[in-house]
This record gives structure tokens, C-alpha cells and sequence, in this order.
């Protein structure tokens, strides 16, 4: 069973924790917080408003020096990117497999993170969304954009008041994985809403002169970023190097059943249109040859 820590217990932390606080499939064995924070020496239940788990809220620090069954395999991190910088080079040093979800990377910043896990030979999958929707929009993005290539496309995105990264992370890469593709339009624009408790939606228009196409993704409650995590975790435990989200959803393995398929049913189609080809050219033959009787018959009782 992984074992896992939490680290930063803010809105999605505080999630993330009730969700897999009591699981059969995981353990919850440990949370960490800054040495400044309010939670920081209160039990877990105290703060996800349930009974007494026994989890005491520490410090990264805390956390490496716990020995046997209390040590993480896996830490999920929801907090700052100073904290989250500061706290891989802890979690890397100890070999704890890091998911981080956390958002507001600036791209020094990310190298900064990349080069403490290789430093480290650990594991990370980043993340700057962990919902497996938005992961599914960024993809069929890509794919939109390639195949309506002379269209604009702008991006919204709309979040609760209190979101600080603005436009958001995921937006930002939505933006990346659509400039990175090979005919993806040059300058995309993102329009933020930052209003009452918006959980978060991400929307991306491809719009022609004639038509447009819409992708959008909405998360209704912050459990879709739990269920995130929890696959992010499962899948970076044991592994070293760094990852992202489509590592995990294996979309080239998608498409290459998907045009395997398209392939195996052409062939299919054309075994047969040949097999149709080889009876309609049989009964030609049968006819040619009886009418070659019929001429022979005919031209014998002419002679006769």
C-alpha cells in the first residue's frame, strides 16, 4: 500500500486530505505545512472537521526524519512555489516521489525544481492542473489546432476570488502545449475571471471566419483535483525522472489503437471488396463460358 504525505493543507490540500483520508487503497500517514502557518502542531481532523486521526500536522523537515511505516513513499504538493522549491529539495534528498500540484511557476522557477530532482535522481510529475478533464482538453487542444491550423484561438479561465496565480498555471500551459505543436497559431491570448467561488473552468475557442470550436472543461467540486492526485501518486510511485499528466493518461498509446483500428477495418474493407472483386469476376467467367457452349452449339447446329 503507497503511503503518502500532504504538503500545504490551503483549499485544495484540505481536499485532497478528506479524500483520502480512511481509503483502503492508499494510506494518509503524514502532513507538513510552513513553520508560520496556524495548522502547523493541530491533527488532521481538527482541520478536515472530522474525528481525531492521530496525524499531527508537521514540517517538511519533520517528515524525513520519521523512520519505518511513518516514512511517505509519495508527497502531494498543494502549497507556494518558494514553499514547494524549498520542500522538493527536502523531499528529493530523502527519496520521497513528489507530485506537484502546486501552481505559479515562474519558468526559472520550474528548471529550478527540474534540476533539484535530477539532482537527486527522484521522481516528480508535474502538474499545473491535476484534474484528468483538463488534461483531455489540453490534448484534444493540441489536435484541434493542427487540424484547423488557419483559425485564432483564445483561452478563458475563471476561478474563485481568492486564486493568487492569474492567468492561471494550467492556462499558461494550455497556451504552451498548443504554441508547442507544429502549426499552432503564434499569439493566444487568456482572459482571467477571478469571482466569488468559482472552483475553476478552463475554456478554449478555435474560432474561423464561418465557424468556431469550443473545448471547455469546468471542475463542479475540488474532489475532481483529489482524484487527480491520488492517480499522479499511484502512478509516480516507484519511478524516477520527471513526468507530466499526459506520461499518465498514455494518449499516444490512444491514438495508435485508435488509428490501428481505422487500419485493421480498412483492410478489412478492402479483403473484402477483393473477395467481392474475385466472385463478380467468377460469375463473368461461369457466363463466358457458357456462352462459349451456347455460340459452340448454336454454330454446330448451323453446320450440321
Amino acid at each position: 500500500m503507497i503511503k503518502l504525505c500532504i504538503s500545504g493543507l490551503g483549499r485544495a490540500g484540505k481536499q485532497i486530505a478528506e479524500y483520502l483520508w480512511g481509503r483502503e487503497d492508499v494510506k494518509l500517514i503524514s502532513t507538513c505545512c510552513s513553520t508560520g502557518s496556524k495548522k502547523l502542531g493541530k491533527d488532521l481532523g481538527e482541520i478536515i472537521n472530522c474525528r481525531d486521526t492521530g496525524i499531527i500536522v508537521g514540517t517538511p523537515e519533520g517528515i524525513i526524519r520519521q523512520q519505518g511505516r511513518n516514512f511517505p513513499d509519495v508527497v502531494i504538493d498543494f502549497s507556494t512555489p518558494a514553499a514547494a522549491i524549498k520542500n522538493a529539495e527536502i523531499f528529493s534528498k530523502g527519496k520521497i516521489n513528489i507530485v506537484m500540484g502546486t501552481t505559479g511557476f515562474t519558468p526559472q522557477e520550474e528548471q529550478q525544481l527540474f534540476s533539484i530532482v535530477n539532482k537527486y535522481n527522484n521522481g516528480l510529475i508535474y502538474a499545473p492542473n491535476i484534474t484528468k478533464g483538463v488534461n483531455v482538453l489540453m490534448f484534444l487542444s493540441e489536435m484541434a489546432s493542427r487540424l484547423l491550423n488557419n483559425y485564432d484561438v483564445e483561452i478563458i479561465e475563471m476561478h474563485h476570488k481568492h486564486k493568487k496565480d492569474n492567468p492561471s498555471g494550467t492556462a499558461h500551459k494550455i497556451r504552451q502545449v498548443i504554441n508547442n505543436s507544429d502549426s499552432g497559431p503564434e499569439n493566444i491570448s487568456i482572459s482571467s475571471v477571478r469571482a466569488g467561488g468559482i472552483v475553476g473552468l478552463h475554456k478554449v475557442i478555435i474560432a474561423g471566419e464561418n465557424d468556431k470550436l469550443e473545448i471547455s472543461h469546468e471542475s463542479f467540486s475540488r474532489k475532481a483535483f483529489a482524484e487527480g492526485a491520488l492517480h499522479a501518486a499511484q502512478f509516480i510511485h516507484k519511478k524516477t525522472g520527471i513526468y507530466k499528466m499526459q506520461d499518465m493518461f498514455n494518449f499516444g498509446d490512444v491514438l495508435k489503437g485508435y488509428f490501428s483500428e481505422k487500419q485493421k477495418q480498412e483492410q478489412q474493407e478492402q479483403q473484402e471488396q477483393k473477395q467481392m472483386r474475385g466472385r463478380v469476376c467468377k460469375k463473368a467467367d461461369d457466363l463466358m463460358v457458357r456462352n462459349i457452349i451456347h455460340l459452340k452449339k448454336d454454330l454446330e447446329d448451323t453446320c450440321v
